[in-house]
């Protein structure tokens, strides 16, 4: 879907003051500079999804990398297994970037989401004060009343043969009566000291350009560059009880031990078996074997 710039129903939709619009021009003084990764930053009104923009970009050769889309809404954003994630005009921060990763092998694309999935914790933790903790492989959680809420999601999408376009949505100031689903969450729920946009975005994109340049410095060695041991530290996932729901209508229970150098996630099994998981559903089980 091409991004829209309707002048006429943009003023209704601008009209809260508590969430004001994103300031594009400070966005590319603070990002694109001599030696960045980031060579373009775009904010539009509204449009259906950021990747699907930018994957349709990248096929007709019309960006490069480091190329960022932002959208104040999404009209049909997507989320892993086709899920519709959707929100408020600008209660959010919904973007995507492109990304060329010549020097990687192929076989280590894997990583990018869950390198993403840091760099996103890493930029709200300095910027909005809050703690956040990742759920294998792309869901961004923070707490909320006492309980683990998904506050953001990453999708990673290939752009051709030598491309990756990576999509975040991260819920910022969105109201309890906003909520999409009980079981989502906010910066603001979550008690951020601060949910202005502007600098959340340009501390994600910046955590991300510093994770990016060091996993592709190391050929997207994992383990050599740190990215593996960090997302372990940060991954709720880990030492929990969880079902895998695969592809095939296939499920797996165990307990999640790892995240193996390939960024799958490890399940030792009641049957004593290592498993390692490459995709699927992850839902965290409670003790009692219940849905958490």
């Amino acid at each position: 879907m091409t991004p829209r710039d309707d002048s006429a129903s943009a003023r209704g939709r601008w009209s809260d003051l508590d969430r004001p619009p994103l300031n594009s021009a400070a966005l590319r003084r603070g990002l694109v500079r001599e030696g960045s990764l980031w060579r373009e930053v775009e904010v539009v009104q509204r449009t259906g999804s950021t990747n699907s923009d930018l994957v349709s970009r990248a096929g007709q050769g019309e960006v490069a990398e480091g190329t960022v889309l932002v959208a104040e809404e999404q009209t049909a954003a997507r989320g892993r297994l086709d899920r519709r994630w959707t929100a408020p005009a600008r209660s959010g921060l919904f973007f995507s970037v492109l990304l060329r990763p010549a020097e990687v092998p192929v076989a280590r694309w894997g990583w990018l989401p869950l390198l993403t999935g840091v760099a996103v914790a890493t930029g709200l933790s300095r910027a909005a004060g809050v703690d956040t903790a990742l759920k294998w492989p792309n869901d961004v959680l923070v707490t909320v009343e006492g309980g683990e809420r998904k506050a953001g999601g990453i999708l990673a999408e290939r752009a051709g043969d030598d491309a990756v376009v990576i999509g975040v949505g991260i819920n910022v100031s969105l109201r309890a009566d906003e909520l999409p689903v009980p079981a989502a969450g906010s910066l603001a729920l979550a008690g951020a000291v601060a949910t202005d946009r502007d600098p959340l975005l340009r501390g994600m994109l910046r955590a991300l350009e510093e994770w990016y340049g060091r996993w592709r410095a190391a050929g997207g060695d994992a383990g050599e560059c740190g990215l593996q041991e960090t997302y372990a530290a940060g991954c709720a996932t880990l030492g929990r009880r969880v079902r895998a729901e695969l592809p095939g209508d296939r499920a797996l229970v165990g307990e999640a031990v790892a995240v193996d150098g390939d960024g799958r996630l490890v399940l030792a099994t009641e049957e004593g078996v290592q498993e390692p998981v490459g995709a699927g559903d992850i839902i965290h089980l409670r003790p009692t074997g219940d849905v958490g």
